[in-house]
């Protein structure tokens, strides 16, 4: 018996008992749809988050070196973190220096586009989060909690929404994907250094005669192998328009050796650089992540292009692509190198919000597992095989944009939502996965 295995069964053990302890309460969680017996990925626990239940909430991140899961958590209004040694909550980052849930014109629903935190992304003790005033805000996670320099303004009237750093954390890419024409703004960041002094270095934006009307950008992604940025693109527009059909997306790849300071206009694709925006076959993508083998996936919606249905996974370097059957419509996808799978926060699956699971290696859909409806986010602990998504509180608590099943419910064990925690246990598969060439690690 390996000791990771013990580890794991440690876990399960201490965690897995019907009165679970969250934040000073017990719950009885991972119950219902949202905890099949008959699913490799188990419902382990609920994470309760203390403060308003959870009606809006964006991107979340883990770092498992510091072994801490982040939440963008707009309904409190600052940045969730939780132990995912202990799976405990620890403290709200930045609670007071994000707008929070800003709600639209006639105060019935949440407007996404100015609402904030929005995007999260973390390297070593340095937290970047983006805001739903177009600002970009850094905190030292070693040091008091508050901002670690001032708001950095990229120029727009809407949120700074996904985000991905280089590997070394040296470079960090945001975008604004609500602006009109949307943008991203690559910055020197703060890599491994104990000061924060992040400066903006351009504004890019994609070409508006050779895609004219292109509305929105979204997760971006860094590839060590290419070296490249890879931006998701949900509707790529055409010189004429897409006739009676909607245009399918495209992909932002961005050499930061070639970006011209202050601002840049992003072309066509070129192949022999590598750089430009490349049109996309049967995928309107919300979501980008980078997997192995050096292969991409995008979370091709419905939202963006009707047609769609199924997923998408694309080679970086030769761009050759194969769409994986039986799941669509995910936000955030994240690959865990801990045991070789994507994870997909999927909220537009016909018959309702699921955690999607693909194996990285054959790119095939493993399983399903049902989530309160809304779900759109999902990261993994690699070093523990744990994966978290949020849950949304009911719609009888939050209003617009609460649960309307009783999935979240169930797996929180309460009606103020949840991180719920899954588990994928390997050591039974682990030799399939042994000598993996993971290209990417958070």
């Amino acid at each position: 018996m390996s000791a990771r295995f013990t580890f794991r069964n440690s876990i399960a053990a201490m965690l897995a008992a019907p009165a679970l302890v969250g934040a000073g309460t017990a719950y009885a969680a991972c119950a219902g749809p949202g905890a099949p017996t008959n699913t490799e990925t188990k419902c382990l626990t609920a994470v309760q988050i203390p403060g308003n239940p959870l009606r809006s909430y964006d991107i979340s991140w883990v770092n498992p070196h510091r072994a801490e899961y982040y939440l963008a958590d707009r309904s409190n209004a600052g940045i969730d973190i939780i132990d995912t040694r202990t799976l405990t909550f620890k403290r709200t980052l930045g609670k007071g220096l994000f707008v929070g849930v800003v709600l639209n014109g006639a105060g019935t629903a949440v407007n996404n586009d100015k609402s904030g935190p929005d995007g999260v992304v973390t390297h070593g003790r340095w937290l970047y989060a983006g805001d739903g005033d177009s600002s970009l805000k850094v905190f030292d996670l070693d040091g008091s909690g508050g901002l670690a320099q001032a708001p950095l303004f990229t120029g727009g009237s809407t949120r700074v929404d996904e985000m991905a750093l280089t590997t070394d954390g040296g470079l960090l890419l945001t975008v604004n994907n609500a602006e009109d024409p949307p943008f991203a703004n690559l910055f020197l960041a703060n890599g491994d250094r104990s000061h924060s002094s992040v400066q903006e270095v351009s504004k890019i934006t994609i070409d508006p005669v050779a895609f004219p009307g292109t509305p929105a950008i979204e997760q971006p992604a860094w590839d060590p192998t290419t070296r490249r940025f890879y931006v998701s693109v949900p509707i790529l527009g055409k010189p004429g328009g897409c006739g009676a059909a909607t245009c399918d997306g495209g992909l932002m790849v961005i050499d930061p050796n070639t970006v011209t300071p202050g601002t840049m206009v992003l072309g066509a694709f070129n192949p022999a650089t590598n750089t430009g925006v490349l049109r996309l076959v049967e995928c309107g993508p919300n979501g980008a992540t980078v997997g192995p083998h050096d292969n991409l996936m995008l979370g091709c919606t419905s939202a963006n292009n009707p047609a769609n249905t199924s997923t998408l996974v694309i080679n970086a370097t030769t761009k050759k692509f194969v769409h994986t059957g039986g799941l669509v419509g995910s936000d955030e996808v994240w690959f865990n190198k801990g045991d070789g799978r994507y994870y997909t926060g999927t909220n537009r699956q016909p018959g309702g919000a699921v955690l999607g699971v693909v194996d990285g290696k054959t790119n095939f859909l493993i399983e399903t597992i049902p989530q309160s409806s809304g779900s759109h986010s999902a990261a993994a602990d690699s070093k523990r095989n744990l994966i978290f998504v949020p849950q949304s509180a009911p719609l009888a608590v939050v209003g617009t944009g609460g649960d309307v099943t009783a999935v979240g419910a169930g797996i929180c064990g309460s009606n103020n939502g949840c991180i719920g925690v899954f588990i994928h246990r390997v050591d039974r598969d682990r030799d399939d996965h042994d000598g993996d060439d993971h290209d990417h690690d958070h």
